[in-house]
C-alpha cells in the first residue's frame, strides 16, 4: 500500500515562533515546534517526523510538500553534501545540519517519493498541514497549549516517545526496510522557501548591503502577494521577513 501524507512548516517572523505538521487525515496527524526557529527547520522537521511516525510500516510513502528547499535537499543536494563532509560546493557548512542528518538516517531503506504541490492554493491536504503547523507557531507566540495531534492512528501503530531537544514532538523509533527509494517527482519552479534557504546563509560576517533581483512570472507574483497577505505584510515586507 501507499501512504499519502502532506508535510509543512511555519515560522512567524522567520525566524520566530515555529511549527511543523504532517497530515494524513483528520484522525491521523501530528504537529510540534519551537519558540524560535526558521520556516526551513519546520519544513524539514515535518518530513522527518512523518518518516519516523511510519518507520514501522512496510508501505510506500508519497509525500506532498510545497517546499522545493526540502525536496531538493533530499533528492538533489544531500548526496553531494555527504561526499563533501556535509559542506556545500563553496565549502561552507550546510545549514540545518542536525535535522538533515537525522532525515538522512530516517530515509535509509524506505520506499518514498516527493510531489511538489503549490502552497496556499486550496490543496486540501497541504492546507490541512499548513493550518496545523501555523497553529503551533501561534500557540508558541501566544503561550497557549501546543496542539500536537493524535499521531499515527492507523493499523500497526508503533509506540511513540518524545524526541530530545524538540518541544511538542512525538515520533516512533526508526526501523529500516530493505528497499530502494522510488524515483522522486519534483518541479523546476521558483519557490519562496528555496529563496529563504539561500537568505538563511547570509551571516553577520558578510558585511554590507546585499542586492537581490527577482524576475517573477505572473503566477509567481500572485503567490508572493498571497503569502504576504497571509502574514499581514506587503510584498517587500514579506521578502524582508525571510531574511
Amino acid at each position: 500500500m501507499t501512504i499519502i501524507a502532506s508535510a509543512d512548516g511555519s515560522a512567524l517572523g522567520n525566524p520566530g515562533p515555529a511549527g511543523w505538521a504532517w497530515y494524513v487525515d483528520d484522525d491521523c496527524w501530528a504537529a510540534g515546534g519551537w519558540p524560535h526557529a526558521t520556516n526551513n527547520q519546520g519544513e524539514l522537521t515535518a518530513v522527518l517526523e512523518l518518516f519516523r511516525a511510519t518507520a514501522h510500516l512496510d508501505d510506500d510513502l508519497h509525500v506532498l510538500c510545497d517546499s522545493q528547499y526540502v525536496i531538493n535537499s533530499v533528492t538533489k543536494w544531500m548526496p553531494g553534501w555527504k561526499k563533501k563532509g556535509w559542506r556545500k560546493a563553496d565549502g561552507k557548512p550546510v545549514m540545518n545540519l542536525e535535522i538533515l542528518q537525522e532525515l538522512d538516517a530516517a530515509l535509509a531503506g524506505r520506499r518514498y517519493r516527493f510531489e511538489w504541490v503549490k502552497g496556499h492554493a486550496n490543496h486540501p491536504m497541504n492546507e490541512a498541514a499548513d493550518e496545523r503547523a501555523r497553529a503551533v507557531s501561534e500557540a508558541f507566540q501566544n503561550r497557549t497549549p501546543i496542539p500536537t495531534g493524535p499521531g499515527w492512528t492507523r493499523g500497526g501503530a508503533a509506540a511513540v516517545a518524545p524526541v530530545p531537544g524538540i518541544r511538542g514532538v512525538a515520533a516512533s523509533a526508526p526501523v529500516a526496510a530493505p528497499a530502494a527509494p522510488l524515483a522522486p517527482a519534483q518541479p523546476d519552479l521558483f519557490d519562496f522557501d528555496e529563496l529563504s534557504g539561500e537568505l538563511d546563509e547570509l551571516t553577520p560576517e558578510s558585511a554590507g548591503w546585499h542586492e537581490i533581483t527577482l524576475t517573477l512570472s505572473p503566477d509567481e507574483h500572485a503567490r508572493l502577494l498571497g503569502r504576504a497577505h497571509d502574514h499581514g505584510l506587503n510584498a517587500e515586507e514579506f521578502l524582508r521577513s525571510l531574511i
